[in-house]
């Protein structure tokens, strides 16, 4: 077979050349391509080329930008002379990626893959136009010496003052079409010229081998260890963080997001920096545990319930999977090059962010039990993929997945943990459920007011403390602290004192302190005197005292309350809203219903819409073979019918042109001959635009100056004018 183009090329492989192509560019077959023509036209377009060439490692991206330094055909020999003996297995990989073919009189590239690598491909310009005697340049003088010295790395541009009236050193390589004037003050120094100065090379460092990962040496079992603490950790925090906002729901900001403000008070609330509680936010964010409402809400979502009930190895892999495939990039939250992105706001989509994510963990997973350093795994990186869109950001976003990796547990210490490993490969993660701490379910009440749980607590327990009592440190074994606000938040969420005593009692294996029953009671007593309820809304009070302290409190003037009786003032803002601001001032209100009854009872809020996790933007997932082998039949199939069509065509038009040219009279006299005969007639039919067609039919009957017949190309019964029959001949 003749092999004049790259669809030429692509004929001549077999099926698993083009499983190995697919699989290496799956944009290809997404969606499958009619004929090999159109896979073709799409291997060649800009986009595709571009992420095949992301695909390349340094060495192999060296050896395509000496290839397409090369003039077209090229051999493997000028390919082997410009860069390196190893060139070899790099071409066969090129090759077998479609950026290289192979053509009956040599190697060729793809048309437009110059255009994606860059008019100057490992710094060098154009070809020249003109004949060059190389050999001069080794007695070229001084000046022009050091014109070449500054071009001959590229960039090969360089500026003059006055292509007129250049130097002494550019007028001598002017001379000798060692330069070429781009412009009035650009030159240009020819492709040829700066091989030759190169040393027949294409580039100054030929970097073949991988850079060598080092790092510290971690001991497996510490690596294991530091991994299980950080996923307890981790689920631990997204819980908090969602029983926080169930109880203070943050607000969504117009654009999108989530507030500096409200991102300070959760960081402060779990005791964690803001880039830790921006990733923390994320991971309920892209599972779907978040929502935000109608009202711009930031609250959890019903799956937040149903996550709860799942083992912890499920909740864990349902954030970790979550975590691999996004292409949001909590890392940009904070950093100062960003400062107007915020945590769940729509700017933090990078397309490249799984592919570096994945690549960072192939590498630890590639060198097991070692927590690489930071500047020798940005080296190794670079040469792995050293032509990433987003360049600017992959360093950023490697250091980024690295500490993400850390804080999820995928990683210990530096290191790729075996849970890691587990979730990378799909195997079975229920050993986090055996590795993981027990539950315990009671707590140890200190005489200070401050209670420590011994190890994590049940998720009841851990769920009404969290209400009555603030977290102060955390570890092994966490300690809480109870204060007056605490109390007051456990009685605004519908516990009464009592209630709140009998689960301390029951929860603690030490008794209960007499300053924290106090404190209990204390602040029992006062909570409910105000009544608030709408009216817009009310505050209600036995006691005149208060409702007159209230009157003339100066905190409260926002509200612009106006007292309707001794005991009685009404307020047109909301009643949640007008009980948040009495709390903030430090009163104790209770809501209260229409007919006097204080509302009580446990508060589980929720968000009534329905979670939209975020879409990702990222690169095209490698279909599965049976997917790939499937796509390859149907262009198959494709080709096959596109090769018949075009020998019908061709053999229509042949007939076409063999028909003979008669007048309408003479169409009318052997169309009704041939009616009589029951023959098969081949005819040339004019359109409304002119065009003429040819046209095979079996001929019925002649009706009102129209022949009516069979097309055997429809199997239709239509009609043809005898005007517009340009010829007519029996087959």
């Amino acid at each position: 077979m003749e092999m004049r183009s790259f669809s030429d090329y692509l004929r001549s492989v077999d099926d698993a050349a083009l499983l190995k192509l697919f699989a290496a560019r799956p944009d290809l077959v997404s969606p499958v391509p009619p004929d090999i023509a159109s896979l073709a036209v799409r291997a060649c377009s800009p986009p595709s080329l571009a992420r095949a060439i992301d695909s390349l490692n340094q060495w192999q991206f060296q050896v395509l930008e000496a290839a397409s330094a090369l003039n077209e055909p090229f051999i493997l020999k000028s390919l082997v002379a410009l860069t390196d003996k190893a060139c070899a297995d790099a071409l066969d990989h090129l090759i077998s990626i479609g950026l290289i073919y192979s053509s009956d009189d040599g190697m060729r590239l793809p048309s437009q893959l110059r255009d994606v690598i860059g008019a100057e491909p490992a710094g060098l310009g154009p070809a020249s136009m003109a004949k060059l005697k190389l050999s001069e340049l080794e007695s070229a003088p001084t000046d022009a010496k050091k014109v070449l010295e500054r071009l001959i790395w590229g960039p090969p541009r360089g500026s003059v003052g006055d292509i007129k009236n250049p130097g002494p050193g550019v007028a001598w390589l002017l001379e000798r079409k060692f330069l070429v004037p781009l412009d009035q003050r650009t030159v240009i120094l020819p492709r040829e010229v700066g091989i030759y100065l190169r040393g027949g090379k294409s580039h100054k460092e030929r970097l073949i081998d991988a850079p060598v990962l080092t790092g510290a040496k971690r001991d497996e079992k510490q690596i294991n260890l530091a991994a299980i603490a950080n996923i307890s950790t981790v689920l631990r925090w997204v819980e908090e963080l969602l029983n926080f906002w169930a109880e203070e729901p943050a607000d969504a900001l117009r654009a999108g997001g989530l507030g500096v403000r409200d991102l300070k008070i959760i960081a402060t609330h779990l005791g964690v920096d803001e880039s830790c509680t921006a990733f923390i936010t994320e991971l309920a964010y892209l599972t779907s545990l978040i929502s935000i409402d109608a009202d711009d809400r930031i609250m959890p979502s019903n799956k937040f319930d149903i996550w709860l009930m799942q083992t912890p190895a499920n909740r864990w892999q349902a954030l970790a999977s979550a975590w691999l495939i996004t292409s949001r990039v909590s890392g940009l939250v904070g950093r100062s090059e960003a400062k107007n992105v915020a945590a769940l706001g729509p700017e933090l989509d990078r397309v490249n962010a799984v592919r570096v994510r994945a690549l960072t963990l192939t590498i630890l997973n590639e060198n097991q039990n070692v927590a690489p350093e930071t500047k020798a795994f940005n080296e190794l990186l670079s040469w792995r993929a050293p032509v990433r869109r987003n360049s600017s950001l992959q360093s950023e976003l490697a250091a980024w997945s690295l500490r993400e990796a850390e804080w999820l547990g995928i990683t210990g210490q530096g290191a790729l943990s075996k849970y890691g490993s587990a979730i990378l490969n799909d195997e079975d993660l229920d050993l986090i459920n055996n590795d993981l701490p027990k539950t315990v379910d009671h707590i140890l009440i200190q005489s200070d007011n401050t209670a420590i749980a011994p190890g994590p607590l049940e998720h009841e327990i851990s769920q009404q403390l969290a209400i009555m009592a603030e977290i102060e440190s955390r570890g092994g074994a966490t300690v809480y602290r109870f204060s007056e606000s605490t109390i007051r938040r456990a009685l605004n969420h519908g516990k009464t004192g009592d209630e709140i005593r009998a689960f301390l009692s029951k929860t603690s294996k030490t008794p209960m302190p007499q300053p924290l029953e106090y404190l209990i009671a204390d602040v029992a007593k006062k909570h409910g005197k105000l009544r608030a309820g709408n009216t817009s809304s009310f505050i209600r009070c036995e006691d005149t005292a208060l409702i007159a302290q209230i009157m003339s409190d100066k905190k409260l003037e926002v509200l612009s309350l106006r007292r309707i009786a001794p005991e009685v003032v009404i307020c047109d803002h909301d009643a949640t809203d007008l009980m948040r601001v009495l709390r903030e001032a430090g009163y104790l209100p209770a809501a209260e219903s229409a007919n006097g009854l204080i509302l009580t009872g446990p508060r589980s809020n929720r968000a009534l819409t329905k979670p939209r996790p975020p879409r990702i933007i990222g690169e095209i997932e490698i279909p599965n073979s049976d997917l790939l082998n499937s796509a390859i039949r149907a262009i198959r199939t494709g080709e096959k019918s596109s090769h018949k069509q075009t020998h019908l065509r061709q053999a229509a038009s042949e007939a076409l042109g063999a028909l003979p040219r008669n007048t309408a009279n003479e169409t009318m006299d052997l169309v009704n001959r041939f009616i009589l005969e029951e023959k098969s007639l081949s005819i040339g039919y004019a359109d409304n635009n002119g065009s003429v067609t040819h046209r095979i039919i079996d001929p019925i009957r002649v009706s009102a100056g129209s022949l009516i017949a069979r097309d055997h190309a429809t199997g239709e019964v239509q009609s043809f004018r005898i005007p517009r029959i340009t010829g007519i001949a029996p087959l």
